[in-house]
């Protein structure tokens, strides 16, 4: 155990390093717009610093772990072939379902990590973090309209960190189903899952959708093309994904007394955090906060409420992220309550993930 937090220190310390003196090298960034995108000239030089710097680091973390023990177990164990022919699959249902709520919702979410969850719990964190790393940059520099996405590239350093958390929760056994809990259990249990919806509720939608800053399906704006047909039914498809998945979390709650459903809200509040406090000085400086999602709108209602650019961007965030993971968390735990038990033990972490071995 002390090994692997070791290599992990390094991996982290390398990867500041290089992006430090990479930011460095290159000097000061062209932070100059383009009026169609709104993307700035040095997009492109910040993804490739952190490309090099996530690169390197992860090679730290491997020569790390060959001088400890002469082997890669931790890298090789979790890419077996099931996780090979998954790993695509799962690329593919985040940008569908990203580019989805992205054209045609204008809703406080993102959907565009549920591939990356599921890999993440299912073969480990190092596979998750190549599943949202790779589905980011495919977004961006591969796929053509309308699956295009000149946003997703810059945040692809975010997926990472979705796929190597979803790892790490599924190791601790977040992801684990918990039925027929104890009472008290429950009651604690009901009391974090209610807390958590009531804030969610209250600061994060109720104020938003009342005054009208929020619809579901919101209208393009005033010169701007309208979303693709294909985005419109797949919206409708995505919105019962949503309420299926809240009707599901309540009813696993309260009906068969699980306590899983708390551990899922708990992860998923945590990656949203930690995923908006990287994120925001991305959208900042890449984007200046308008990434043509539901989120614009957001910013733009705190900056009318007189934040700064910055501020704005981190509360958006704060709001936006912990309600999109902890539903994402939900949905992949939904998943994996449907698959068979010996097809999810047959990936590197099922087990250990969905606690099979104890059922």
């Amino acid at each position: 155990m002390l090994g692997s937090w070791l290599r992990a220190l390094v991996g982290i310390v390398v990867f500041f390093v290089v992006l430090a003196v990479g930011l460095s090298v290159t000097g000061t960034l062209d932070l100059s717009t383009d009026p169609a995108t709104g993307l700035i000239a040095a997009q492109n030089t910040i993804i490739a610093i952190l490309g090099a710097a996530v690169l390197l680091g992860f090679v730290a973390y491997a020569a790390t772990e060959y001088a400890q023990t002469k082997r890669l177990d931790s890298i090789s164990s979790q890419f077996d072939t099931r996780t090979i022919v998954l790993i695509p699959i799962a690329i593919a249902i985040n940008i569908i379902l990203g580019q989805t709520v992205s054209a045609a919702l204008k809703v406080p979410i993102y959907l565009d990590s549920i591939g990356t969850i599921l890999v993440g719990v299912l073969a480990g964190p190092i596979a998750g973090a190549v599943t949202g790393g790779l589905a980011n940059l495919i977004w961006t520099y591969v796929l053509p309209a309308p699956f295009h996405s000149d946003y997703a590239g810059p945040f692809f350093i975010v997926a990472i960190e979705i796929g190597l958390l979803a790892g790490i929760f599924g190791r601790l056994g977040f992801f684990r189903s918990r039925p027929n809990a104890r009472s008290d259990q429950l009651a604690i249990g009901a009391v974090v899952v209610v807390a958590i919806m009531a804030v969610i509720a209250v600061y994060g939608f109720i104020p938003f959708y009342a005054n009208g800053a929020i619809t579901f399906f919101a209208p393009p704006v005033e010169g701007a093309k309208p979303p693709d047909p294909i985005f419109v039914i797949l919206g409708w498809a995505v919105a019962l994904l949503m309420i299926a998945a809240v009707v599901g979390l309540i009813a696993l709650l309260f009906v068969r007394r699980d306590l899983g459903a708390a551990y899922i809200f708990v992860a998923g509040l945590a990656c949203g955090i930690v995923s908006a406090i990287i994120s925001a000085p991305i959208s900042a400086i890449v984007f200046g906060g308008v990434t043509g999602g539901g989120s614009d709108l957001l910013v733009a209602a705190f900056q009318q409420a007189g934040d700064s650019l910055s501020s704005s961007v981190l509360k958006q965030g704060l709001l936006q992220d912990p309600i999109d993971k902890t539903l994402t968390f939900f949905i992949v735990f939904a998943i994996l309550g449907a698959l068979s038990r010996r097809f999810v033990a047959r990936f590197p972490q099922g087990e250990q993930a969905v606690g099979l071995a104890e059922a």
